[in-house]
């Protein structure tokens, strides 16, 4: 096993490799000049000129990259061009407000798609089925942000029942911070529990029809027994599989969520980046984002012994 663990954890360095070097030349490459928004809209050539010498971004692009990748390799992922910050310390401060989202939205996902997936495959076929399978194409199908706003209409205009936008720490004020998550974990939730829904019934389908199940009922055991203890626990590796990669899609894809409930996340970070062309804060970010499908990819892997006793390393 820990030369399993060795060999994928060696195997991320050649991935995250690729994707900077991908990234570096995107950004590189793409319009825009970092240099210029800095100085503003009346800044003269020379001044341009001027910034660009001392961002370091007059040097030719092969000499950046291996500067880039020297600071990369001893833990430092640069400095932000707009802020004049570390990169690292940027992305820290925006953690906390991005995994809460993250880790509410796959709970609220886990605790509605997973009992609804198992109900739709018990009555496949029936109006229950149908009904639950035509919630999850509908919630699937409406955007993010047209959800967000209903929300805001709805729960904080107009019934008054939860703050409208911004995020309050954990540690400041509990209650706070659970109120401030719930629209964001909401309309979030509701396409990740879709998909996971739809996953969790095509599973618990394949697994209701295999021989061991008719065998589990032939001795008598009740439904339920049957399919949380039986058919739910051998289905779970795609389940799993399936939420293990939302946790990662949800962290680095937050950013329209955050930017509809102004939670200074890494999404929002992210943008402001991008509209500063702030090439330093967006090679981090996604360097981040990037080492976090890797080691939850990981994690999974190293998971399925426990869920399968079929599979060996």
């Amino acid at each position: 096993m820990f030369s399993y663990v060795a060999r994928r954890v060696l195997a991320t360095i050649p991935v995250l490799g690729v994707v900077a070097v991908i990234v570096f030349l995107m950004l590189r490459l793409s319009p825009g000049d970092p240099a210029a928004i800095i100085a503003g809209d009346n800044a003269t050539a020379d001044d341009i000129l001027m910034i660009r010498e001392q961002l370091g971004l007059d040097r030719p692009m092969v000499e950046q990259f291996v500067q880039w990748l020297w600071q990369l390799l001893g833990g430092d992922l640069g400095n932000s061009i707009y802020l004049q910050r570390p990169v690292l310390g940027l992305i820290l401060e925006r953690v906390e407000p991005t995994l809460a989202l993250a880790l509410t939205t796959l709970g609220f996902a886990m605790l509605l798609a997973i009992p609804m997936g198992v109900l739709a495959a018990w009555r496949a076929g029936s109006w229950v089925d149908q009904t639950i399978m035509a919630l999850s194409v509908l919630a699937f199908s409406v955007p993010v942000f047209l959800i967000g706003y209903g929300l805001v209409i709805g729960l904080s205009l107009t019934l008054e029942w939860l703050p409208v936008q911004g995020f309050v720490s954990l540690a400041e004020d509990p209650l706070q911070f659970a109120r401030h998550l719930v629209l964001p974990t909401i309309a979030l939730g509701l396409v990740y529990t879709a998909l996971l829904a739809r996953i969790t019934r095509a599973t618990m389908l394949e697994t209701l029809s295999e021989d061991f199940i008719r065998t589990a009922r032939a001795k008598g055991l009740g439904e339920p027994r049957v399919l949380i203890l039986h058919a739910l626990k051998n289905a779970s590796v795609p389940i799993v599989t399936t939420i293990g990669t939302g946790l990662a899609l949800l962290i680095g894809g937050v950013v329209v969520t955050e930017s509809v409930f102004a939670i200074p996340g890494i999404g929002r970070l992210t943008i402001e980046a991008v509209l500063q062309r702030d090439y330093p804060v967006i090679q981090g970010v996604i360097l981040v984002i990037a080492a976090v499908y890797v080691f939850v990819n990981l994690a999974i892997d190293l998971a399925y012994p426990l869920l399968d006793p079929r599979i060996r390393f």
